[in-house]
């Protein structure tokens, strides 16, 4: 039987990085290498789930558009297409998934409520 998230959330813990989608993108640069993380869930509220910002989205748009781009928001480089998972799946499914769709970060819902944040690393360990 394989792991599922309910168990790695058990031992990661399951706080989440949220930023609000008017915020930065050079208040989410920061957030991201202050904290090193790889990802932040970007949510108004810090529960319902409106995109994600990854390291790989900001260092694309760094190398396509420049600095100004840091101006910008985080509505504008957000992806509003997130896959998630709820705390039953299992590891095999969520590395299926992250696997074909090529992302690193799926968080976790609850009732349609963030729960947390899985990542490869933490998939694979």
């Amino acid at each position: 039987m394989s792991l599922t998230v309910s168990c790695i959330l058990n031992a990661k813990g399951r706080e989440v990085a949220t930023i609000a989608p008017e915020a930065s993108i050079a208040v989410a640069a920061d957030m991201l290498a202050q904290q090193n993380l790889g990802a932040l869930v970007v949510s108004s509220d810090g529960r319902r789930v409106q995109g994600i910002v990854s390291e790989r989205d900001l260092v694309a748009r760094l190398a396509a558009r420049g600095a100004a781009c840091l101006e910008g928001t985080v509505a504008e480089l957000m992806n509003s297409d997130v896959t998630s998972c709820m705390p039953g799946s299992t590891c095999d499914e969520l590395m299926r998934s992250m696997t074909q769709g090529r992302f690193r970060h799926v968080p976790v819902l609850v009732d349609g409520e963030l729960a947390g944040i899985i990542s490869i690393g933490d998939a694979l360990a």
